[in-house]
């Protein structure tokens, strides 16, 4: 050891003794350890209320009452209040369970929630008749302050008391008469799954104010978006009919049955619901066009077109009559072509009707729908695309017309244009649509359109790519179709990188949307030619199946969609064949007892289906749960 080695080893010793160190401390070697990862050096030390907290998930109440104790003691706060008395109760102490409720209720003289909580004591004892006392002091004693009524009714619920919770709520409506409390009722009812109750308490609130009548047709449309067995469609439907059968002179009632008969989508019982209002009212018809409009989105064409000749019997003053013209051209349209065993004749006449309306009223905004429909019809039914580009271009170029109306016509031109083959300019009409609207669903229409057309050109990863894009688009309808088709795109690119079979498959589409289906069952029969499987063979069936169904052969039809779900259950395509084969044997056959069976097993085998919803519907309305009755 050299000199500096034995001074610095003197330092070390002569510092140790002054910390009191011994020399054997001092000259032994150090071990040196390397902290552990992910251990810190020094642990903080835990909250008495995350000890607390850990001790009362654990149910060891015992150790977790000690430190609640403690915490109320210092904080004073409701929260360490509440769960103290929680465990003063698993523990069985109900004499200091009860003693602590007692020196809240001191402490908070005007908050009769407290009150609640002795009885909640004293019903865990097992003292019933002292807890009825209990509950009974504090309805009696309930100030009329609408915040402590609701306090109070709350309290109730938390301890199960949902009879004294509803009393509560009667209560606070005698002593606050301004505010009856029937749409907290209402909400009562609801969480505790007595509908009857519910939508009485709910109607008589819109009894109680009329003005707030889209808040109880909110709540209302919310349960029943989640009524598979439709129990309160049917408890507010018959409460209606009684309401405006006992009340003809509130309008509010008739209102709501014609809503509730939309949201079933019963439009027959809606357009009854709004003629009669707009006779007793002298309305001039708003009421019934927009019920037209809705008809028309649900391809209820018929009653559309009554609902527009109701409105066009008021006359020509009245403001609607054009309006009313062009949507019972419109529906007229849509009826004609929604299959394909159509009359030429009645396409023809349609056609003269929407050319002699623009001779009368002239190329002007408001018959730009006009021009966009009359396009439309030339190119995909009278073999007129050139008189179709040409209307369009001119649709196109009206000015002071509505911007959305323009980029539509935009889209039906580029569609045209995929009919007839000029791919590259449908494409810079559908992206100029898709860029003046982006955040819109109809800029993702356009982008859904686009894909398509990508995917009939054989560009697959470019289309499935925008279609990703797609599957979180705003509108449930393209994102679903957006997903589907992508779906579609990366199951049947074969492993190899084959397309041949997606290739044909997208051919017969366009084929089909070239409104050829005799050409598109031809190429969709070839696929099958390939090879004596390929998992896209489920698709080409669903495909000859809708092909089919709008030649109106539903047998032909029924055969295709049996195979799918006989043979390919497992796959994609099985729900949506499932519903089809049902509706067809309850819409085309009238086999009811076959239909029920398919709706069933869809329900059954395929619980998370889109189609699931409708299925139970149509399958308790077959069964004859419903018996309509008279207004």
């Amino acid at each position: 050891m050299n000199s500096k080695t034995l001074s610095i080893w003197i330092i070390i010793y002569l510092m140790g003794i002054v910390v009191g160190f011994s020399q054997e401390d001092i000259l032994k070697p150090v071990e040196i350890h390397p902290p552990r990862p992910g251990v810190q050096q020094q642990q903080p030390k835990e909250s008495d209320a995350q000890l607390a907290a850990q001790y009362y998930r654990k149910k060891e109440f015992d150790k977790a009452v000690i430190l609640y104790a403690k915490l109320y003691k210092e904080k004073n706060s409701n929260i360490y209040y509440t769960y103290y008395l929680y465990c003063l109760v698993e523990l069985e102490d109900y004499k200091e369970a009860e003693k602590l409720v007692k020196t809240q209720i001191k402490k908070f003289p005007t908050r009769p929630k407290y009150q609640v909580d002795l009885g909640f004591v004293y019903t865990q004892k097992g003292d019933l008749n002292k807890a009825k006392k209990q509950y009974e002091v504090a309805l009696k004693n309930l100030p009329p302050d609408r915040n402590r009524i609701i306090e109070l009714a709350n309290a109730f619920m938390v301890r199960s008391q949902l009879e004294y919770a509803a009393a509560t709520y009667k209560r606070g409506s005698e002593i606050l008469p301004g505010y009856p409390f029937y749409l907290e009722l209402g909400n009562l009812y609801n969480q505790v799954g007595n509908y009857s109750e519910m939508v009485e308490e709910y109607l008589n609130y819109v009894d109680f104010d009329y003005l707030n009548i889209s808040i109880v047709e909110h709540k209302l449309q919310t349960k029943l978006s989640d009524d598979p067995d439709n129990v309160v469609s049917e408890l507010l439907r018959k409460s209606l009919l009684k309401r405006v059968q006992k009340n003809p002179d509130k309008l509010y009632y008739a209102e709501m049955l014609m809503w509730l008969s939309i949201q079933e989508k019963d439009f027959e019982m809606a357009f009854l619901q709004a003629k009669s209002i707009d006779r007793r009212q002298s309305e001039e018809g708003e009421r019934i066009f927009k019920l037209a409009e809705i008809c028309l989105a649900n391809q209820q064409y018929e009653i559309a077109i009554e609902a527009y000749d109701y409105i066009l019997r008021k006359g020509k003053s009245n403001y609607l009559y054009l309006d009313a013209t062009i949507g019972r051209l419109n529906a007229r349209y849509l009826k004609a072509t929604e299959s394909y065993d159509y009359s030429m004749a009645d396409l023809i006449d349609v056609e003269n009707d929407y050319i002699n309306m623009l001779e009368e009223y002239g190329k002007s905004p408001s018959m730009i729908k006009v021009m966009q429909y009359l396009g439309h019809l030339q190119a995909f039914y009278l073999d007129k695309t050139d008189d179709a580009i040409s209307i369009l271009y001119e649709a196109i170029a009206i000015s002071n017309a509505a911007p959305a109306a323009v980029a539509e016509c935009k889209i039906e031109l580029a569609d045209i244009l995929v009919f007839v083959g000029d791919v590259w300019e449908a494409k810079l009409l559908y992206g100029q649509v898709e860029k003046a609207y982006k955040h819109d669903p109809l800029g993702h229409f356009a982008k859904y359109k686009n894909a398509k057309l990508s995917f009939y050109i054989g560009e697959f990863e470019w289309a499935k790519a925008q279609l990703d894009v797609l599957k979180a688009a705003t509108s449930k309808l393209i994102a679903n179709d957006a997903l589907r088709f992508s779906v579609l795109i990366s199951d049947n690119i074969g492993m190899d990188s084959s397309t041949v079979a997606l290739e044909m498959y997208g051919r017969a589409d366009l084929l089909l949307y070239r409104n050829q289906p005799d050409l598109a069952l031809q190429t969709l029969d070839s696929i099958f030619e390939l090879a004596s499987w390929h998992p896209i063979f489920d698709e080409v069936l669903l495909k000859k199946a809708e092909i089919k169904i709008k030649q109106r052969d539903f047998e032909m039809a029924a055969e295709y969609l049996t195979k799918i779900v006989d043979d390919y259950s497992y796959d994609i395509t099985a729900d949506n064949a499932l519903f089809l084969l049902a509706e067809l044997n309850e819409k085309q056959f009238l086999n009811t007892d076959k239909a029920m069976q398919l709706y069933q097993k869809l329900m059954q085998d395929y619980p998370a289906s889109l189609f699931t919803v409708e299925a139970r519907k149509r399958y308790r309305s077959l069964r004859g749960d419903f018996v309509e009755e008279e207004i």
